[in-house]
């Protein structure tokens, strides 16, 4: 990257989000307060206008999901933000965007819980909920960035993501992550991948909103440019009507599944940190993993050998790499900030190969290096 190209600022992990949504292309925003993610709405206010985009805040969370479906539909990158209580009330439409392929984000800043628990206080117990927070067989892309430079370019891939696959993407910040400071390197618009949603290729008589192509993903028109298009939450059809037809039912909650499973090469984001000689495994995500790799070079100052594998795709999961990485080392830990929800993933990928175990905090604090390193030690003796 030239000099003069290089862009250097401080900021918040809230506000990296919003300059990575808008360095992807998003133009519309729908939201309503909540801490600890209402920078992201007040970032997109002062921003979106000025880029002919458009900010809307909604009367409450549930508004604020059916709104970015509906400008996600008319054709614009759309995105929400919100934390748990609301990331509660949009899992009805978030459903209803799973089963009309409509691409959009949506950002939790995970806060302590439930109900309204804890809204300055750090937490990750909204990973099944991300997964599996809607009803029935849907698919979930769920990112999870540890740095505020991740937020930046995490949310850059969750935009893509949701566009090239037409599903939602969920990004999970947490309140540390979401309020933090720290220098970013905004790169310039030409080295930044932008991926857009295909569009029709046939003429308008011929067109099937849902009939999709060879990998699984239907090209997708704008409402009100003419092509004929139906949409209901209901089991469709390729035309896009409801159908009874057990064939085309177990086609499209399939292909829905498929679209994303089939591609998880592409989607799997993960980093590895000394795992090729390591006898005990970290497996961390979001800001727990920030805390894991200072775990790693304590415990080799130590003479033990530990490795760290950082999940950034939550859901896809690993299940490939964790297996691979069960049959290497003798234990795998996992410390997040909840009761053990991604545990028993890694537990149920290891197959049994080696101990798994949990180390969990739910006071409203970080988990820290040491904490990881003391249950290490305890486990090893």
């Amino acid at each position: 990257m030239s000099e003069k190209k290089r862009l250097e600022k401080i900021l918040q992990g809230n506000e990296a989000c919003v300059e990575g949504a808008i360095l992807a292309g998003v133009r519309f925003f729908a939201g309503y307060p909540i801490t600890p993610a209402s920078e992201i709405a007040e970032g997109m206010a002062q921003r979106l206008p000025a880029l002919g985009g458009v900010f809307m805040q909604m009367e409450d969370e549930i508004a604020s999901m059916a709104a970015t479906i509906g400008a996600s539909l008319a054709g614009a990158k759309a995105m929400t933000a919100s934390s748990g209580p609301g990331i509660c009330l949009k899992q009805e439409n978030i459903g209803f965007a799973a089963i009309c392929e409509v691409p959009c984000v949506i950002v939790n800043s995970q806060r302590g819980g439930p109900s309204t628990g804890l809204p300055t206080k750090p937490a990750q117990a909204d990973v099944m909920q991300a997964r599996w927070g809607t009803h029935g067989d849907h698919p979930m892309i769920v990112l999870s960035p540890s740095d505020v430079t991740e937020v930046l370019n995490i949310t850059i891939k969750a935009i893509n993501f949701s566009e090239k696959y037409r599903t939602p993407v969920m990004l999970m910040l947490d309140e540390v992550i979401s309020h933090m400071r720290e220098k970013v390197i905004i790169p310039p618009k030409e080295e930044i991948e932008i991926i857009d949603r295909k569009k029709p290729t046939v003429v308008k008589e011929d067109f099937l909103p849902y009939k999709a192509d060879d990998d699984l993903v239907p090209p997708m028109a704008n409402f009100g440019s003419g092509y004929r298009y139906h949409v209901t939450g209901l089991v469709h059809n390729e035309k896009g009507y409801p159908t009874s037809n057990n064939k085309e039912i177990d086609y499209l909650i399939r292909r829905l599944t498929n679209k994303v499973e089939l591609n998880k090469k592409d989607i799997i984001l993960e980093e590895k940190y000394l795992l090729d000689d390591a006898r005990v495994a970290i497996v961390a995500y979001g800001s727990v993993a920030r805390a894991a790799e200072r775990t790693v070079k304590l415990a080799r100052e130590k003479g033990i050998k530990v490795g760290l594998l950082k999940l950034i795709t939550l859901w896809p999961f690993s299940d490939d790499t964790i297996s691979q990485l069960a049959s290497q080392v003798d234990l795998i830990v996992v410390p997040e900030m909840n009761l053990g929800q991604m545990v028993r993933e890694v537990q149920r990928a290891a197959e049994g190969k080696c101990r798994v175990i949990s180390y969990s905090r739910v006071d409203g604090e970080l988990i820290n290096p040491l904490e990881i390193l003391a249950k290490i030690e305890e486990e090893g003796k």
